[in-house]
Order: structure tokens, then sequence, then C-alpha cells
């Protein structure tokens, strides 16, 4: 076990080196600066799609339910346990960066998602598509693309569901007193009633539990706010000199703040690494680009909510010290019993809440975050899985099957080599994503000045794909072309 351990923390080393990190923030910087920042200027346009969207969806899901599913995956242990473990090894300056992945990042989702839905295509009267359709119908490149659908079975069916099992377990056995394994089993059971029920069902259930979520564990950090108010200078002020290495306490650590700050940010935004762009394509819109600024928007409410929540939490509360007095080392204090994962998170809310609102309330929230996590990796292994067979029912049913032993494998693992997993698995997806996205990166730019040309026109803007080169000889967007014609 001891050597499995070693080569999973090696490769994780060989994946996520620092070329990972400076690609990731180039590629946002760049997408964002040929688009001209919708992210910032577009944030209204964001808004109004997602609210006046479709509601009804005959061979998909709708623009709202892909959102909503989106941002379960998202706001999962990689918001809560994620910016715990970033600021614990990279120091508060990792938030600052987390920020920063988060706006260049919405650029990329917009990005990514915006091909995902060009070149999406229709399986068992459902649409699918993500990278390895676009890579394929794209670029060309057959190989390429199975290998982005294998990492993505690997990744978010196999690697990545054990890290969400094992922190909803460990929080349940602290707050109600259950085993890890029966908390592994209630999870893994309600799992299997969603995702059994294919993609309909899960954009159902995502629709209803990500905003309610979001909204009380947002609450919750207001509180802190609140109550901490008197912190948040000294708080802001260490976090942008911790992000710049300009306190001497935090100078040894710059590189590390980057770092596990965009290393988190991709983790718990998932821009780049091309599985918000899988889920993307179910949606049915009118125009690529649609999807793609909604996207965008997803990303913004995990950075600046909910992974921002996360950090005040843990920052306002006092709960973070670095010492620096005698030997010059690195010591990070909290609170006695905490882990550096979502327990340290746990830990304040009790001191503060008490143990009804702060745990237990707390404990179901980590709930959801991981339900809807894990409703969302499912569908993206699954989605890549008929990519590869074609939509046979049978491997369908095996890689749901093998996601639930590999989430319930999550409460008899250690959680160290977990989140290597995890970390691992992410990586190998955001390495193949983000040279596809890239290299279609022209395409992308006219599809979405195409949706800005026909928007100054007064139009609801419509996709023609032979406009683009493109084939559509399934009329996947003959409907939409024929709406408009009337």
């Amino acid at each position: 076990m001891e050597l499995f351990n070693e080569a999973i923390t090696w490769v994780n080393s060989i994946v996520w080196s620092n070329v990972l990190v400076v690609i990731c923030l180039v590629a946002g910087i760049y997408f964002s600066a040929r688009l001209k920042f919708p992210q910032i200027r577009m944030f209204k346009e964001m808004i109004r799609l997602l609210l006046k969207a479709d509601p009804n969806s005959q061979s998909g899901i709708t623009p709202f339910q892909a959102f909503a599913t989106t941002v379960g995956s998202r706001v999962g242990m990689g918001s809560v346990a994620g910016v715990a473990t970033g600021i614990y090894f990279g120091g508060p300056g990792a938030v600052f960066w987390m920020w920063v992945l988060g706006l260049l990042g919405a650029g990329t989702a917009l990005m990514e998602s915006t091909l995902a839905q060009a070149y999406k295509t229709k399986i068992n009267g459902e649409y699918i598509g993500g990278p390895a359709l676009f890579i394929e119908r794209g670029l060309g490149i057959k190989v390429y693309a199975v290998l982005f659908a294998l990492a993505t079975i690997l990744g978010p069916g196999i690697l990545m569901p054990g890290l969400h099992a094992n922190s909803v377990a460990s929080t349940f056995q602290r707050s109600f007193g259950t085993s890890m394994i029966a908390g592994g089993i209630i999870l893994c059971v309600f799992l299997a009633v969603v995702v059994f029920g294919g993609v309909k069902r899960i954009g159902e259930f995502s629709e209803k539990a990500a905003p309610i979520m979001c909204l009380i564990y947002m609450l919750m950090a207001i509180g802190i706010v609140v109550i901490y108010y008197k912190n948040i200078p000294g708080v802001i002020g260490t976090i942008i000199s911790s992000a710049f290495g300009q306190n001497a306490v935090y100078g040894g650590i710059l590189g590390s703040a980057i770092a596990w700050g965009v290393k988190r940010g991709v983790y718990s935004t998932e821009a780049g690494q091309g599985s918000g762009a899988i889920v993307s394509a179910a949606a049915e819109v009118s125009h690529p680009a649609k999807q793609g600024l909604v996207q965008a928007l997803s990303v913004y409410i995990v950075s600046f909510v909910v992974c921002t929540s996360t950090a005040v939490i843990l920052l306002l509360s006092n709960s973070y010290n670095v010492l620096n007095e005698t030997t010059g080392q690195m010591i990070t204090e909290y609170l006695p019993g905490s882990q550096y994962g979502v327990g340290w998170t746990q830990d304040i809310l009790e001191s503060t809440y008490g143990s009804l609102l702060g745990g237990k309330l707390f404990a179901i929230i980590i709930v959801l975050f991981v339900f809807t996590s894990l409703i969302g990796y499912e569908y993206q292994a699954e989605s890549n899985v008929n990519y590869l067979f074609k939509g046979k029912k049978a491997a369908v049913w095996l890689i749901r099957g093998i996601f639930i032993l590999s989430t319930f494998s999550g409460v008899l693992v250690n959680a160290d080599i977990i989140w290597t997993m995890g970390d691992t698995g992410a990586g190998l997806m955001t390495w193949l994503n983000i040279f596809a996205v890239a290299l279609l990166s022209k395409k992308a730019f006219a599809i979405f000045k195409d949706y800005e040309k026909q928007k100054k026109q007064g139009l609801d803007p419509v996709f023609h794909p032979e406009q683009f080169g493109i084939d559509d000889s399934e009329g996947i967007w003959k409907v939409n072309q024929e709406s408009e014609e009337k």
C-alpha cells in the first residue's frame, strides 16, 4: 500500500507541476483578452440568459439545469476542504490566486462550453458533448479524443468520487456519531437512486439543491463577517501581502501560494478541466455562446461566493496564524482537534454557532455539496462512456455501478491519498482539455463574435454551424433555424 501511495504522489507531482499552473493562468489571460473580458462586460447578459432560459427541453436539460448541475459538481469538497487545504499549504495568499483563477477561469469556461455546444451530438435521443466530441469533430484527432474520454472516466468516474464520500462520512461521524461505513452506505444508496435515473433526474435534482445549499452556506459566512467584522482589514491585508510575498513571514511560500491557489481554483471551479463543458453540452439552447456565458457565471458563483465563504470562515475567525519567531519555519495553528480539510471549517462553525447550527446543519450542507458534486461527476463519466461505446446500455449501467463502488471506497482509504488521486484525475483532464481549447480557440472566438453581432442587430441569436465549417447532418441546430425563418 505504501508503494501505491508513493506512486500516486509521484504521478501527481508530475501532472501538477508548475508548468500546468502557468498554462492555466496564461490560457485564462489569453482567452479573456481576445474575447475582451466578457465575464466582466457581459455580466448582466449572463444573468439575463440564466433567468430567461426556456424551462423546457425535449432532448436535453434546460440551461438552468445545466448551470445548476455544473455549480453542483464544482461546489463540492474543492470549495470547502479544498480551500482549507490551499490555505494550509499555500498561506492566505492562496485565496487571492483562487480569485484570479476564478476571474480568468470564467473566460476559459466560456470557451470550452461554447465549443462543447457547437460540436454536440445526440445519442439515444439526448444531447452529449464535451472535449472528446470537439477534439474528434473539430481537430479530427480520434486518438486524442479517446484519451480525453478515458481520462474523464478515470478521473470523475473512479479517482475523484472517493474524496467526497470520505469527507461526508467523516463529517457525519463528527456530528451524528455514525460510523464511516454506515455514512458511506447511506450516501451511495441515495446516489444510486439519482444517477440510475439518467441526465433528466440529475438536472431536476441539481436545480433544486444547488441554490439552497449555496445560500445557506453563504449566510453562515455572512454571520462570521458580522461577528468578526473588526478582523476584516487585517485579513484583507494578510491575503494581499501573502499573495505577493510582501510579508517576510510569507515570503518563503510565495510560490506555494500561487501554485496552491491555482491548483485549488481549477479543482473547485473546474475551469479548464473540461468537465463543465461536458454538462454544458447537454443543455438545449439556440446558440452555443448562450450556454458559454451561463457557464462562465457558474465559475463566478463557485469562486466568489462559495470558495470566498470558506476563506471568510477560516481567516476572519482568527483560527489561522503563522509564527516565524525563532526557527523561521511556517507553523500553521488552527482550532484543536481540526484537520486541515473539512474538519477545520466544521470546528469553526461549531464553536461559533453551536453543535446544532454549526455542526449538524453544516453536515447537512456538506451532504448536499457532495451529493450534487458526485452526480455531476457521474454524468461526466457516463457521457464519455456514451461517446466511446455509442450509447450501449450495458456500458452505461456498468460505469454507473463502478462509480458507486468507487464512491464507497473513499470511506475505506486514507484521506490524504484520496486527495492526491482526485488532484491527479483533475490534472490529467486539464492537460488534455486546455490544449484542445487553445487549438480550437479561433473557432470559438468566431462563434462568440457571431453571437455578439446578432445581439447588436436586435436578434435572438441562432447558430448556423455551416458558417463555421461544422457538420450538422444530424439536424441538431435545424429546429432553431426553422423557428428563425418563421
